[in-house]
């Protein structure tokens, strides 16, 4: 293709390109597009495939010539790119400098300038020599024996009183029948034989559980109480009642054990699968801690090892995400106390280094990636579409077919696997120190890393 292709400017990583398309170029392709199309025309009073190309042209020569000027901004697109070898960071940027509807008409050549921003040039840091301190914390036997403890407590039964003292205590369930009352007439809803309630769990209205305490079966207590002012009910909100109440059985809690019972009916084999299994499970737990730990301090060396010019419109599109995310808070009234009582200038101003932070990080990753060739597989990406698709229940299909059509969902969900990849491979090739730390100090809450987004 005959062209003109000119360097304009090179500020940074900005290159501008202006480039020439004769119109002679653009009518000879034109031809060439006509001439290719004719024969598979159906034009109302024509044979089909024996239609002229002039009236191929008056018809469709507007929009045929729009699809030539689309190919030729393509095609030189990529010729400016691979001539002069620049990896763009971002979708290049047309802006014709010629008279669109002359091009089209076939009186002007197409001349346009191509903005492209370019990948900044640099060496990452060697993994090798990255050092790094891996907070660590085993599980103790007492929190798996706790974790047991307190599965055997959710499985407690509760059998009837029996001894000198049948009174009821907290902590009890009763058996118990009762007829609400306000001013002496009965209301809806407010009857029941054979209700379970256990006294000090809150089930009933305030006042009531209390009432009960030191029942014994048989007895009859009229429990008088008040609804709440907002109780869900509102002809009974506020309202004085009373409940006739008789007690059928008083019940005493009997905690479960944990033993091979306890597991089978959890669906284990035995209390050695249960111990194991609640073992792992908080191991598991651990392990995340200390990775999300030892990755932010990866983060924090690599932002503080590199320093090389950013793309802008990269770091615009960053940044106006997150400002999206902030202005979103604001208006819920959402926004943390501190950046509450700050300017909207100096808000912009942290949040523009949390963005440059987060391309910064984004280029250093792929750099490393990129030399190690760290590539995401197509079923990684294809688990990552199920497992997002799951959540959707019955609309999963869609979703996962939705995923299947569109690059830039993919792109979305490629984007986290590949930067964990690139992560575990640092961290297969860094030196990397285990310290133990207390269970506090590895679950204490660390404050996000800056502009490392959740």
């Amino acid at each position: 293709m005959s062209m003109q292709i000119v360097e304009k400017s090179g500020e940074g990583l900005s290159r501008v390109f202006g480039v020439t398309v004769p119109a002679s170029e653009l009518a000879t392709r034109l031809e060439a597009r006509i001439a290719e199309v004719a024969p598979q025309m159906n034009v109302k009073g024509f044979r089909p495939g024996k239609v002229p190309t002039a009236h191929v042209r008056r018809l469709y020569g507007k929009a045929l010539m729009g699809e030539v000027i689309e190919q030729a901004l393509n095609e030189t697109t990529t010729k400016v790119l691979e001539d002069n070898k620049l990896r763009p960071a971002g979708q290049p940027e047309l802006n014709p400098s010629s008279d669109m509807d002359k091009v089209i008409a076939g009186g002007e050549d197409l001349s346009f300038d191509l903005a492209v921003e370019v990948m900044p040039e640099f060496e990452p840091i060697d993994p090798t020599s990255i050092e790094l301190v891996k907070p660590v914390y085993k599980v103790s036997d007492e929190e798996v024996q706790e974790a047991l403890d307190e599965l055997a407590k959710q499985a407690r039964t509760y059998e009837p009183r029996t001894g000198k003292s049948l009174k009821a205590k907290d902590g009890d369930q009763l058996l118990i029948d009762f007829v609400g009352t306000i001013d002496g007439v009965e209301f809806a809803g407010g009857k029941a034989e054979g209700a379970e309630l256990v006294l000090g769990s809150g089930q009933f209205i305030p006042g009531f559980e209390d009432q009960l305490v030191g029942a014994k079966p048989g007895d009859d207590v009229v429990v008088k109480v008040k609804f709440p002012e907002e109780y869900q009910a509102k002809d009974l909100a506020g309202k004085d009642a009373e409940f006739a109440t008789k007690v059928q059985e008083v019940r005493a809690p009997v905690d479960g054990k944990a033993d091979d019972e306890l597991a089978k009916r959890l669906g284990l084999s035995d209390l050695a699968a249960l111990t194991e299994l609640l073992k792992s499970n908080l191991a598991g737990r651990y392990d995340n801690s200390s990775r999300f730990k030892l990755k932010r301090a990866l983060l924090d060396v690599l932002d503080t090892k590199h320093d090389f010019p950013l793309p802008p419109r990269m770091v615009d599109a960053e940044f106006a995400g997150i400002w999206q995310q902030v202005e979103a808070d604001k208006a819920r009234g959402g926004l943390p106390p501190e950046d509450a009582e700050k300017t909207e200038d100096q808000l912009k101003d942290e949040y523009k280094k949390i963005a440059e932070r987060r391309v910064r990080l984004g280029l250093v990753l792929a750099e490393i990636g990129r030399k190690n060739d760290v590539v995401v597989t197509d079923q990684e990406l294809t688990d990552a579409i199920m497992r997002e698709a799951r959540q959707y229940g019955a609309q999963a299909q869609q979703v996962f077919d939705m995923y299947r059509q569109r690059a830039d969902l993919q792109a979305a969900l490629r984007a986290p696997i590949y930067e964990d990849k690139v992560v575990d491979l640092i961290f297969g090739k860094a030196k990397i120190e285990e310290k133990e730390v207390s269970k506090d100090e590895l679950l204490e809450e660390d404050d996000l890393p800056e502009g490392y987004g959740g």
